[in-house]
C-alpha cells in the first residue's frame, strides 16, 4: 500500500492484527500509523505484570483478564514471548496459555517477540500498546518475558506495574532488590499455597521497609492462586486503588508526558543512528575504526566529537 492511498483502519479482529503486524514489522507506513493512532491513544489503562520466569505471569493475565470482563471492560494483551532461534518470531507460550479467554470477543491477544531486545519488553511493544489503546480497548495488559534485576522497560509503558514472584526464590529476592523491586507498584505472591508463602511476604515487607519512600503511595503485597483465581479479585481492587491515586494525585497525567518523551527520545535515537550507518558508521568506515580503535591511533571520544560536530560533548566546557 501506498502512503497516500493510507488510512488507519482498527475495526474488528482482522483490521487490528493486520495494523499490529505493519507495526511490529517495521512497515514504511508505522509511522503514518503510529501518528494517527497516537492522536486516538491516551484513554487505556495500561497494567504491566512482569517477574522472573516461572512466576506464573501468564495464568495470573488470564484470571485478571476475566475480572476485568466480569465489569465488562475490553482487554486488550500484549505479550512478550522469547524469540523463536530459527524464525526469530514470538515463541506462542503465553497465547497458548491464554486461550481460554482469546476466544472472548471482548480480549485480543497478541503475542510479540523479543528479538534480542533487553529490559524485559520488545523494541515493538510500546507501539502495539499505542495501537491497541487507539482501537478503544479500556485496559491494556502488557506481559513482559521474563525478568531479571535490570529489566524495567516495563515502567516506562505502564500506569501500573504488578511484579509477580512465588515461594522458592530463596536469596534471589535480595538480587533483585535494587533493579526491578524498586518498579513495582503492586507486589503478587503467587502461588501463595506453597511453602514458604509467608517468608517471601514477610522478604518483601522488610526490603520496602529499607526502601525509599514512594509519596502516599506503599505497595501492597497481595497473595493470588492464579490457577484457581484466589485472590484475584483483590488484586484488581489494588489495582483500582491505585489508578484513582494517580488520577487523585496528577501521577497518571505525568506518566503521560513521560510517555510520550520517552518515545520521542528513542525515536530522536533510532533515526540518528540510522542516518550514523550511512556515513560516519557505515559498515566499512566501522570497520575502519575498529582498526583504529584496536592500535590506538585514534580514540572513541574524539571521533564522537568529529561526528557531534557542534553538539556540545559532556565534559568538553
Amino acid at each position: 500500500m501506498r502512503a497516500e492511498n493510507f488510512k488507519l483502519n482498527l475495526d474488528g479482529p482482522r483490521n487490528l492484527a493486520r495494523t499490529l503486524s505493519l507495526v511490529e514489522n517495521r512497515s514504511p507506513l508505522r509511522h503514518l500509523i503510529l501518528k494517527e493512532c497516537w492522536k486516538l491513544s491516551g484513554k487505556a489503562r495500561i497494567v504491566g505484570i512482569t517477574g522472573p520466569p516461572g512466576a506464573g505471569k501468564s495464568t495470573l493475565a488470564s484470571s485478571l483478564i476475566r475480572q476485568f470482563r466480569k465489569g465488562s471492560k475490553t482487554v486488550g494483551v500484549v505479550a512478550v514471548d522469547p524469540s523463536s532461534p530459527f524464525s526469530g518470531g514470538a515463541i506462542l507460550g503465553d497465547r497458548i496459555r491464554m486461550m481460554d479467554t482469546s476466544l472472548d470477543e471482548g480480549v485480543f491477544i497478541r503475542s510479540v517477540a523479543t528479538r534480542g531486545a533487553m529490559g524485559g519488553l520488545s523494541a515493538a511493544a510500546g507501539d502495539l500498546v499505542t495501537v491497541m489503546d487507539a482501537a478503544g480497548f479500556e485496559v491494556v495488559i502488557v506481559e513482559t518475558v521474563g525478568v531479571g534485576q535490570d529489566e524495567i522497560d516495563i515502567v516506562r509503558e505502564a500506569d501500573s506495574v504488578i511484579l509477580a514472584l512465588v515461594p522458592g526464590l530463596g536469596d534471589d529476592i535480595q538480587a533483585l532488590k535494587a533493579g526491578v523491586m524498586e518498579i513495582a507498584d503492586i507486589f503478587v505472591v503467587n502461588k501463595a499455597d506453597r511453602e514458604g508463602a509467608d517468608k517471601l511476604v514477610r522478604e518483601i515487607e522488610y526490603l520496602l521497609a529499607l526502601s525509599p519512600a514512594r509519596g502516599e503511595w506503599t505497595p501492597p503485597v497481595v497473595r493470588t492462586v492464579a490457577s484457581r483465581n484466589e485472590g484475584i479479585e483483590d488484586l484488581a481492587g489494588k489495582l483500582d486503588e491505585h489508578h484513582r491515586f494517580l488520577r487523585y494525585t496528577a501521577g497518571l497525567g505525568e506518566k503521560k508526558k513521560q510517555r510520550g518523551t520517552d518515545k520521542l527520545r528513542k525515536l530522536l535515537a533510532e533515526g540518528w543512528e540510522k542516518e550514523l550507518r550511512k556515513g560516519p558508521l557505515s559498515a566499512e568506515e566501522e570497520e575502519k575504526l575498529k582498526e583504529a580503535f584496536a592500535e590506538r591511533k585514534k580514540d572513541p571520544y574524539s571521533v564522537a566529537e568529529e561526528i557531534l560536530g557542534n553538539f556540545t560533548w559532556e565534559g568538553t566546557e
